[in-house]
């Protein structure tokens, strides 16, 4: 494996297509991610609600005193300063976002899915598990890695053991036979995790032609993550993008369905696949060690 990212422009496109399916979206509302203390209401702009009593009190007589009130009014009126506010996303490129989002939607559409549905009709479902398996084998040096750069000494011999089982019984990846026959299951990682793992936020969040949904940490993950990728260092590049392209249907092949699921009912497509990302991503960077 080489030590330095291919120079020529073709590889860009090569680092698109590393992510899989695209994921697409339609329209999103910022005010919809903004904490409440920093909602309208918070300030006093918001109109009272409609079921609310908004009848003055009576008068106080003269020497009587102004009831106390309640409990519930006391907490009301009280500050709170132990919630913090739920995380916000940071989308200033909301619109540049939308729009790549219906790019990815159409090409999602019109081309990724028919070419994915017709390659499954000519192809078994167990080959293209074997070739998912093949890539994902290759990709062990990735996992590698960064388990070692978040110090998991545990992870990174699992991994080892697992490349080596499937590179040999597994006849050179195309079947799991750690996880099959050992039980030994893959253990994820990335480098944006890595990043996230040492404290570094997600950055803004960006829609990226093809690859779909990402932030500024996870992109450059990505990119960094493309230097262990064997793929990515076959030659001549317009190779290793056809081959990246043929994972890319290979993997959407086995997964059809699963972006309409999250995108069909939604009110609106782009908030749920953003936010989506966003919860998964953090819950990956907060999930345990293995």
């Amino acid at each position: 494996m080489e030590c330095r990212y291919p120079r020529r422009p073709a590889a860009l496109l090569l680092i698109l297509l590393l992510a899989g399916a695209p994921a697409a979206s339609l329209g999103a509302d910022n005010d919809a991610a903004l904490p409440a203390a920093v909602s309208p209401a918070a300030h006093g702009n918001a109109a009272a609600p409609e079921n609310a009593d908004v009848s003055p009190s009576p008068p106080v007589e003269e020497g009587e005193t102004e009831p106390a009130p309640s409990s519930g009014q006391e907490e009301a009126l009280e500050p709170s300063f132990g919630e913090e506010p739920p995380p916000r996303t940071a989308d200033p490129l909301q619109p540049v976002n939308r729009a790549i989002f219906v790019f990815n939607d159409k090409a999602y559409y019109w081309f990724f899915k028919p070419v994915a549905k017709g390659y499954s009709y000519l192809v078994p479902q167990g080959v293209r598990k074997s070739v998912r398996n093949f890539f994902s084998n290759l990709a062990a040096s990735v996992r590698v890695a960064n388990h070692l750069l978040q110090g998991n000494l545990r992870a990174t011999g699992t991994e080892l053991l697992r490349f080596t089982l499937n590179t040999t019984i597994g006849l050179a990846g195309l079947f799991d036979a750690a996880s099959d026959g050992f039980h030994i299951e893959r253990k994820d990682a990335d480098l944006g995790q890595t990043l996230g793992r040492y404290g570094l936020g997600q950055g803004w969040y960006v829609v990226l032609p093809i690859l779909g949904p990402t932030t500024l940490r996870d992109g450059a993950g990505l990119a960094g993550d493309a230097f262990l990728d064997p793929l990515s260092y076959i030659r001549p590049p317009e190779a290793a993008i056809g081959v990246n392209a043929y994972k890319m249907e290979n993997n959407l092949s086995l997964r059809i369905g699963e972006y309409e699921d999250l995108t069909v009912s939604a009110l609106d497509p782009y908030v749920a696949v953003r936010d989506a990302y966003m919860q998964h991503r953090a819950a990956v960077v907060r999930k345990k060690p293995y």
